[in-house]
C-alpha cells in the first residue's frame, strides 16, 4: 500500500471534482482558469485532464505549451503531494527543472499521464531516512483526443526532509 489512511483521505478528497477545483482556485489559480482536472490518482499513476478551447489555445489553434506544462507538472505533483503526506517524516518539495519534447500538435482535450509512483515514492523515503535532497525525475506523456502520444514532459523535483 502506498497511501496511509491520512495521505488517502487526501487524495479522495482531490479526486472530487469540485474539491479539486476549490484547492486549484485556492492554491493555484491559473490552473484553475486553464480547467485543468483529476481524473485519476492512485497506486497505479496520475492523469490530469486539460480542456481544449481558447482557454488553452495559441494563435495557431493547438494546445499552448505552458498548458501543456501546468498539466504535465500536475501529474507529477498531485502524486508527490499526497505521498509526502505519507511519508515518516516532514518532507518538502520543490520543482527544479521541466524538460519537454513535443512530437505532434494537441488539437483539442487532451490527457496527461506520470505512472511511476514506486519510483517518487522511493525517492521520497531516502530523503526522509537520509535528511539529504532526493532529485526524481518523473515522466509525463501528453495525449491528444485521437489517444496518440503528442508531448512527453520530464519533471523534476526535489525532496527533502524538514530540519
Amino acid at each position: 500500500m502506498i497511501f496511509d489512511e491520512r495521505a488517502d483521505a487526501l487524495r479522495l478528497r482531490l479526486l472530487k471534482p469540485w474539491s479539486f477545483k476549490a484547492y486549484l482556485w485556492r492554491k493555484l489559480p491559473l490552473a484553475a482558469c486553464a480547467g485543468l482536472s483529476l481524473r485519476q490518482l492512485d497506486e497505479s499513476g496520475c492523469t490530469v485532464g486539460l480542456p481544449g478551447g481558447w482557454r488553452t489555445q495559441n494563435p495557431f489553434r493547438s494546445t499552448y505549451f505552458a498548458a501543456q506544462a501546468m498539466a504535465a507538472e500536475m501529474s507529477t505533483g498531485a502524486p508527490a503531494l499526497i505521498l509526502v503526506q505519507a511519508a515518516p517524516a516532514s518532507i518538502a518539495m520543490i520543482l527544479r527543472g521541466i524538460d519537454a519534447v513535443f512530437t505532434k500538435r494537441i488539437q483539442g482535450p487532451s490527457l496527461f499521464t506520470f505512472d511511476d509512483l514506486a519510483g517518487m515514492q522511493a525517492a521520497i523515503a531516502r530523503a526522509a531516512a537520509s535528511g539529504e535532497s532526493e532529485s526524481y525525475t518523473g515522466r509525463s506523456v501528453g495525449r491528444g483526443p485521437d489517444g496518440a502520444p503528442a508531448a512527453e514532459f520530464r519533471v523534476s523535483w526535489s525532496f527533502k526532509r524538514r530540519s
